[in-house]
């Protein structure tokens, strides 16, 4: 952090001379006592990721204790100090040293030092109590870690009235009420009457405790006058402490030293100390460790630069980059400012002007704003900023206020960079960690400056001195940044990177919801027009598919597609410094992936300085024994060949990854804060890298970001629209009208009969209980039948599914927004004053929506009329409002005027008038406008386009303005896309709001499994959290897990999530019951402290002396202890995930491949793959295999969970579903071979449902596979629609493969649908030949892997087909 500790939170009064810092001021010799620390440490710790205590941070104190010489008749003042980060060690040590070598005789001093993070061991913390027991002073700082400000209020208050004086700087209220000057005192810190505490007041509307010190220190006249004359005396040297502490240097350390012993410690009372004022430096300002004195005015600092002697010509002149560092004051003041000079050479050693500026609070945006832009002609000095600070631009540790950081960033409009020191751990211990930064560094330091919008979270120095490699590669890359703002565009050269998975010809270009050909050429034809060098580029984005790929035939292997460049074996190695350590995973170059066994191919086509590429895979996605290692192997020779042409044959300027998602960011390497020997670092070496990735995917947006070093550009998902119904399902909601019309005639009996039949056809038997046809039932049992199909047809009618494939740069038509907008408005957002519109439709005709939801699920007919009703209602009041706005091509036109026009006057509003001819015609109109002002805002935000524009800032070196990733419905702030996708504050979740929700899910589905299961509560679930879904609903499914074991979520005083309290039985009024919790690699790198969190809260329960029936996480983890003879903490672990570095199971990929032999083999991969487990108690050790734990946990499971949470994303649209289920696998692992039941929670509408995994699965064939509006709307897209559709049949399959639940008819009828229909078969045929073959393929592999029975002619067309397909595809290379 670099560095929190006196990144102090604010200024100071400038009542006391200010000085400006000269450069004799610096003391260079403060940093040889820790630069000797730190290599006697090098020589004794090399193993230290899982030595020791498995904590992070194994310093030790004693580096910071300096004992005297006793000498007779002197007193010993003893002074112990917590600090956040070590920067005020070589200061205070110098202070202390000084005053026991030249102290004038009246006291020698003893002083220990301990970083807070180190009071986490349990011997440090003995120690420091230890030390607290005859200290006399105690000074903390920046003690902003909830867990750790406790550890350190209860051991100062056991010994708090008995020192001499307590000096505690900005830090936690709870720590700062231990503060103990005389009589002065915050122990009433918030609660009292007094104006000092009144200061602390209303954290929340203020940015926090910081500001409040601030005014402590600006208001101190007028608050003297309200005290006692002591205590007024007292408060005045509180205040000159601060800025004793505030001024950081040696010389002003010395005289806090003298001014606060002399004035409190008894033994030297009587005797007169004399001190000097506080020397203060300038608040904010410019600094050159080579300049005369600070700076702080930019034209003064900039005369200076010009007139150095000790630089060239080219440093001097106009055209060299200019580069903005936003450094730390306190670093300076207290001379541990080793690592910013590092920087500052190398930036200037590389060509590159540095303007590094400072500020003494946690406010940078002030000093960005005075320094880094020209007053007059208002444009940024600057090309790029880099923030070496680590912090967040405004706030740093404690509170942040992101929208007036991103203001004054959108200002200045350069990239922005955020870099970061090491703070809780040595160099040695990040090198060796997998987990690479600690998990709170991370929160603090890499989460947060991406809110504002900052990139490159590079490790660039250690504690108090610089990574060289890593400082080199920061700058090198802070000036290609620079470089694109300065580069004229003919000039700019631009390698647009494609991906291709499953390796296939048919895939190349596949990205989630992106028809990527088609944006390509979008995007080629506007940055032509805008003076790109773009040579020959073809007529149409066909044309385009077919140079890039050649000709469409073959697996990747053979060198089929369009070969841009050979590379032989001699220039890979020259050019690729790390291609030795991949031959250990593939052998000596050039292997035979992208390789014709000579050189090393890289595919894709030129086009003047555009480079379209097709990245490489993995690599061992065909190869099943590879697949089973736990961890992932290393790139191949043909991936690092790809990156080297790009960066150094091609010499790209930047490169555009297109759409989600490549392989590159999911290399093997730490989760975050990369090493040089992380290959995502290695591999994207110096090139800008701009990423297209869907809006609706944060999490994995945000792996790219920290791994890969991207800008994130958002694109919007394709608009969503409501399945309807087709065939048989249209027919049965024809027969229930007439049903409605005719029920009380004689004719009700024999209508019912043709419902129950044509619903058995649609095979709706398997979701309702249906009578025999035929059989004689009553009116009120009629009813029920058709209202338990009604229901289920309304659910199948209403589902939202995205509909084709989006294109860059074409935003939706107003008439393909309204299905999106009917589902915002569906929503209650209390929080905005905004009631949803079916409950305003619903309490007009006397009921409250939450029932009407419950009546429809239960099938009663007159519920689920009115539910109908009512979402009619909606969407015809929605699409009346979206018509008023739009063109007569259907597109929304000039929306902000039309809707000020709709809202200006009540008198027309188009939604009263529409709901006037129904029966909700008396809706609240108050709330209804209130409700069609958000829905205006939401459509223009979601026909606004910027992903084009977007994309030309991030090239042109501009800064890109970041936004939440997410789901739209649920958070409209998503919108407009083109946004630097960012995800969430880690700490913040699970909110209270998810936290609700979660109970109301838990609860669902346990009903629902003890109605399925004779009465009895489920012992324990197997479960999965995703990171995406845990960003979208802030920690929905989090909440979930702890709801299950019976613990809540406790926040601290700045809202942050560290801590869980147990909820008592009584208040659960169920048993607790057991989880085994898989995390999704992503989640593992996003959320490690909420995995710490849960397994610190699973074993907390499992040690509740508490009996075994009402408490199944301690039923079970004594056994387990037992079998294994572990202790019960051990045996209760629970949270899984990867290895550091490795995602999925790879049961997806042996899946999309088709390279697996059984079931058997699959179970084995998601094993060994997934069973390493995070430990709370040695969070330093990373992941750490437990499989003995992980299986005998799974055995006890009786049910397996997942939760889908936007309309976007369903069980077969991706293969990671599937990819964590172990439903099959549980089964294997039980001893009675009992299968687990499985159950999907779908948030995805305002009625949460929990339906078993089958009916999910059945859901989706319908509303998607077998839906003439969805597969109707893929084939639209050409090429990519094709692929689509069998991707949809193939993650089908994976259900099969995992879970045994899909049904014989899905496969039949997707049969009867694509291959039985000629003139389908020949459009799939035609569009894309390659992946029409592989859906011919994954039919005959249901049939013959036994989840698919069907008649004899139906394989056989199958067989013909395949050979067919073959023969067109050879011919066409003939």
């Amino acid at each position: 952090m670099a560095s929190l500790v006196s990144s102090s939170p604010f200024t100071l009064p400038t009542t006391t001379k200010t000085t400006h810092l000269r450069k004799q001021s610096f003391h260079p010799e403060k940093h040889c006592f820790t630069m000797s620390r730190s290599s006697s440490y090098r020589r004794n710790r090399i193993k230290c990721a899982v030595m020791g205590n498995g904590l992070f941070t194994q310093t030790t104190p004693e580096v910071r204790r300096i004992v005297p010489d006793r000498i007779q008749g002197v007193p010993v003042v003893k002074i112990v100090y917590v600090v956040l980060e070590a920067q005020y060690q070589s200061s205070l040590s110098a202070a202390v040293r000084s005053l026991n070598k030249t102290g004038g005789g009246f006291a020698s001093f003893e002083v220990v030092g301990y970083l807070v993070e180190e009071l986490r061991d349990e011997n440090t913390y003995q120690s420091f109590c230890k030390d607290l027991e005859d200290a006399n002073i105690f000074i903390g700082s920046l003690i902003f870690v909830e867990e750790l400000a406790v550890k350190v209020k209860n051991a100062v208050e056991v010994v708090r009235d008995r020192m001499d004086a307590v000096l505690v700087f900005p830090s936690m209220p709870e720590v700062m009420r231990l503060n103990k000057l005389g009589s002065f005192s915050m122990a009433q810190l918030g609660q009292s009457k007094s104006p000092i505490f009144q200061l602390f007041k209303n954290k929340k509307k203020s940015s926090g405790f910081a500001d409040n010190m601030l005014k402590l220190v600006r208001t101190l006249p007028k608050v003297l006058k309200y005290l006692p004359s002591d205590k007024a005396q007292d408060a005045r040297l509180y205040i000159l402490s601060l800025q004793f502490w505030l001024g950081g240097s040696p010389d002003n350390l010395i005289n806090f030293l003298k001014m606060i012993s002399g004035s409190y410690v008894p033994a030297l009372k009587g005797m007169k100390i004399e001190y000097s004022e506080p020397v203060l430096f300038l608040d904010s300002g410019i600094w050159h460790p080579l300049a005369p004195c600070m700076y702080d005015d930019v034209k003064e600092y900039l005369n200076w630069y010009d007139t150095r002697r000790d630089t060239n010509e080219k440093l001097k002149s106009d055209t060299a980059p200019v580069i903005g560092l936003v450094l730390q004051r306190s670093h300076i003041v207290t001379g541990d400012e080793g690592h910013y000079v590092a920087v500052i050479m190398e930036l200037e050693a590389r060509g590159a002007k540095v303007i590094p500026i400072f500020a003494g609070g946690l406010d940078f945006s002030g000093p960005v704003d005075k320094y880094f832009i020209n007053p007059i002609t208002k444009k940024p000095f600057i090309n790029s900023a880099v923030s070496l600070t680590g912090f967040a631009l405004v706030g740093g540790p404690a509170r942040q206020d992101h929208p007036k950081a991103v203001e004054a960033l959108m200002k200045l409009d350069v990239p922005y960079l955020v870099a970061l020191p090491l703070v809780f751990q040595t160099t040695e211990e990040w090198l060796n960690s997998t987990l690479g930064l600690h998990p709170i560094q991370v929160a603090l330091q890499v989460a947060l400056p991406e809110l504002d919008g900052g990139m490159e979270p590079i490790v660039f120095a250690g504690k108090s001195h610089a990574l060289h490699k890593r400082v080199e590669q920061l700058c090198t890359r802070a000036i290609r940044w620079a470089e694109l703002k300065r580069k004229p565009k003919a000039e700019k050269k631009l390698a647009i990177t494609v991906f291709s998975f499953p390796p296939d010809k048919g895939n190349v270009g596949s990205a989630a919801y992106l028809n990527v050909f088609s944006s390509i050429y979008s995007v080629l034809k506007d940055l032509k027009n805008d003076g790109y060098n773009i040579e020959g580029l073809p007529e149409t984005s066909e044309a385009l598919i077919e140079e890039v790929i050649h000709d469409k035939e073959a697996k990747f292997s053979s060198p089929n597609l369009n070969v841009a460049y050979k590379m032989n074996v001699r220039e890979y190695q020259k050019l690729t410094p790390y291609a030795n350590m991949l031959e250990e995973n593939w052998g000596k170059p050039p292997g035979n992936l992208n390789s014709d066994g000579e050189n090393l191919l890289v595919y894709g086509k030129r086009y003047g300085n555009v480079f379209i590429g097709v990245q490489p895979t993995f690599g061992y996605e065909g190869d099943p024994m590879r697949m089973l290692f736990s961890k992932s192997a290393s790139p191949h020779h043909g991936f690092a060949a790809y990156y080297s042409y790009v960066e150094k044959i091609f010499g790209a300027d930047a490169v555009l990854h297109f759409g989600t998602h490549g392989s590159l960011e999911f290399m093997p390497g730490k989760q975050v804060g990369m090493s040089d020997a992380c290959y995502p670092d290695s591999l994207i070496g110096n090139i800008p890298n701009v990423y297209y990735y869907a809006a609706n995917n944060p999490s994995e947006a945000t792996i790219a970001k920290r791994r890969s070093y991207a800008n994130t550009i958002s694109y919007l998902t394709p608009p969503a629209e409501n399945a309807g119904l087709y065939k048989g399902l249209k027919q049965l909601g024809e027969l229930i009208s007439s049903y409605q019309s005719l029920k009380d005639t004689g004719r009700g009996p024999q209508i019912v009969n043709s419902i129950i039949s044509t619903a058995k056809q649609c095979n709706l038997d398997k979701d309702v209980a249906l009578p025999e046809e035929g059989q004689e039932i009553s009116a009120q049992e009629r009813d029920l039948v058709v209202g338990k199909v009604y229901s289920k047809i309304m659910e199948i009618e209403s589902r939202l599914l995205p509909c084709g494939l989006h294109v860059i740069g074409e935003p939706p038509s107003a008439v393909e927004a309204v299905a999106t907008l009917v589902n915002i408005a569906a929503l209650d957002r209390p929080e905005e004053g905004i009631s949803s519109l079916p409950s305003i439709l619903a309490q007009t005709v006397g009921r409250e929506i939450e029932d009407v939801y419950r009546g429809s699920d239960k099938g009663i007919l007159k519920d689920v009329e009115l539910l109908k009703q009512i979402t009619d209602a909606s969407r015809g009041a929605v699409y009346s409002f979206v018509e008023k706005t739009t063109n007569s091509k259907g597109q929304v036109v000039d929306v902000a005027n039309k809707l000020s026009s709709i809202l200006g006057f009540g008198l027309n509003e188009p939604w009263v008038e529409y709901l006037s001819n129904t029966k909700f015609a008396r809706a609240n109109r108050e709330k209804l406008r209130v409700l069609f002002g958000f829905l205006g805002e939401c459509l223009k935000l979601i026909v606004a386009d910027n992903e084009l524009g977007s994309l030309k800032q991030a090239l042109e070196g501009k800064y890109v303005e970041p936004g939440p990733g997410g789901d739209p419905i649920r958070n409209p702030k998503v919108l407009p896309t083109g946004k630097n996708i960012h995800a969430l504050d880690p700490q913040a979740i699970p909110t209270t709001a998810a936290m609700q929700s979660a109970m109301v899910v838990v609860d669902r589905l346990l009903e629902r499994q003890k109605a399925d299961n004779g009465g009895k509560y489920p012992e324990t679930i197997a479960l999965v959290l995703w990171g995406t879904d845990n960003i979208k609903t802030y920690g929905e499914s989090l909440a979930q897990v702890m709801w299950m074991v019976g613990v809540r979520p406790v926040s601290d005083t700045f809202g942050r999530v560290n801590k869980v309290e147990i909820v008592s039985l009584e208040e659960l009024g169920r048993p607790r019951i057991d989880v085994v919790v898989n995390c999704s690699g992503v989640f593992r790198d996003l959320f490690i402290n909420q995995m710490n969190l849960l397994d610190r809260a699973v074993k907390m329960v499992a040690e509740l002396d508490e009996p075994v029936e009402q408490n199944f996480v301690r039923k079970h983890a004594l056994e387990q202890a037992s079998a294994l003879g572990v202790c019960v903490r051990e045996a209760a672990t629970r949270i899984f995930s990867n290895a550091s570095g490795s995602y999925s199971s790879n049961v997806n990929l042996a899946v999309e491949n088709s390279s697996w032999n059984d079931e058997k083999q699959l179970q084995d991969m998601y094993l060994s793959r997934k069973s390493f487990a995070f430990d709370s108690d040695a969070p330093g050790a990373g992941m750490l295999e437990k499989r003995k734990v992980f299986e005998m946990a799974l055995s006890t499971a009786d049910a397996t969970f997942q939760n889908l949470d936007s309309s976007e994303i369903s069980l077969t649209d991706v293969s990671h579903y599937f990819d964590s289920d172990p439903t099959n696998l549980v089964q294997n692992l039980r001893k009675d071979g009992k299968k687990p039941s499985a159950y999907i929670a779908d948030t995805t509408t305002a009625n949460a449902q929990v339906r078993t995994l089958s009916e999910t699965v059945r859901l989706d064939a319908r509303t998607k596979l077998l839906n003439p509006k969805w597969y109707e709307g893929m084939l639209s897209s050409g090429y990519e629609g094709v692929r689509e559709i069998e991707k949809r049949l193939t993650n089908t399959v994976g259900w099969s493969a995992t879970s045994g639940q899909v049904d014989n008819w899905v496969y039949e009828e997707a049969n009867t649908t694509f291959i039985q229909d000629e003139d389908m078969l020949k459009r799939l045929m035609n569009t894309n030949p390659n992946s029409f073959r592989k859906l011919v393929q994954t039919f005959l592999e249901a049939n013959g892997r036994g989840y698919w029975e069907t008649s004899e002619d139906n394989i056989e067309k199958l067989r013909q087909l395949y050979s067919e397909v073959e023969d067109k595809i050879e011919g066409i290379d003939r």
